[in-house]
């Protein structure tokens, strides 16, 4: 019996999520008592793991696997869970895992909650807090099935060490013509030093901004907070930035430690996508905008005169206590 983790990678490389995943499986299973076992998919170096408290890993090299594909991977998950008798099954809240969860849920006949904040408040009964309404709300919600799947929501946890002595596992699951009934095209990846997914800061623009060619002070802002940058969903309508930058309801859900919404009036789409994150600051000239009644700080002025000056005090800040 073990709490079993879905380890997201990218090119060989673990994502900050799994890290968290790993974390948080830690402290599930120090509750309950067992172990953590990890499913590795294509990942170069499984060692990073140990660091978060993962006992074994399963490690799967296989290139059908090269390219996400959402039911062979539920497959992988299901076989390994069936293997280490798992009761617990945790993954991200990432766009692959929200596809991967329902899909194992059915196979492996469980009970599957989203969006969960915290540890299980207690083992007997599995109850779990996740948020509820766009985030608006929390609810408290038991599981009463034999084995239980969490979807925890990003950044809601952190990176938490708790070195290990992981043994890694060579996993061969059986895996059928039928599980890869859906052909991948092509493959669109963003570029950016920071993905939206991963980040803890985002910075984005909207169209307060009049035009592309004045993105050049978000990106700046970014850099020199480390941050992603994210734009509204009209932005990407008109082309100004691409559509991978898109947050939103409608576009990539953003819960990240701080968000910068710059010119972006906060339609509730966008709010609903945002909500998660955990500070919100909002620079915009109309002080009316709907964003100022969900902003934790607002600055009511225009972006042109404001965020220089912000990244001008940033500079100084960072030179100062490099």
């Amino acid at each position: 019996m073990s709490v079993l983790v879905y380890t997201e990678s990218e090119q060989g490389t673990f994502k900050k999520v799994a890290l968290e995943v790993a974390s948080y499986a830690k402290a599930v299973a120090s509750k309950i008592g067992t172990t953590v076992t990890a499913v590795s998919i294509n990942t170069e170096n499984t060692t990073a793991l140990a660091n978060y408290g993962v006992d074994k890993v399963l490690n799967i090299t296989n290139t059908e696997l090269s390219n996400f594909n959402a039911k062979a991977y539920a497959s992988v998950l299901q076989q390994a869970a069936e293997q280490e008798n798992a009761t617990v099954v945790i993954l991200s809240s990432s766009a692959n895992s929200k596809y991967i969860s329902p899909l194992l849920t059915v196979g492996l006949n469980a009970g599957f909650v989203s969006n969960v904040v915290e540890v299980p408040s207690s083992i007997t009964p599995f109850k779990v807090k996740r948020t509820v309404f766009t985030n608006k709300a929390f609810g408290h919600t038991e599981i009463t099935s034999d084995i239980k799947i969490i979807g925890l929501s990003n950044n809601a946890f952190g990176l938490v060490e708790c070195p290990a002595s992981a043994t890694t596992e060579v996993f061969s699951p059986n895996l059928k013509d039928s599980d890869f009934n859906i052909n991948i095209t092509a493959v669109d990846k963003a570029t950016d030093t920071v993905t939206i997914a991963d980040a803890e800061v985002v910075v984005s623009g909207g169209r307060g901004l009049k035009g592309p060619e004045h993105w050049g002070m978000i990106e700046e802002l970014a850099s020199v907070l480390g941050a992603a940058t994210a734009c509204s969903k009209p932005v990407s309508d008109l082309g100004w930035r691409p559509h991978s930058e898109h947050v939103g309801q409608t576009g990539k859900p953003v819960a990240s430690n701080l968000y910068i919404a710059i010119g972006i009036s906060g339609a509730i789409q966008h709010l609903a996508g945002i909500n998660a994150s955990k500070v919100k600051v909002v620079v915009n000239t109309d002080p009316e905008a709907p964003f100022f009644k969900a902003a934790d700080y607002g600055i009511v002025g225009d972006a042109f005169e404001v965020v220089p000056k912000l990244i001008e005090k940033l500079k100084a800040f960072k030179a100062q206590n490099a």
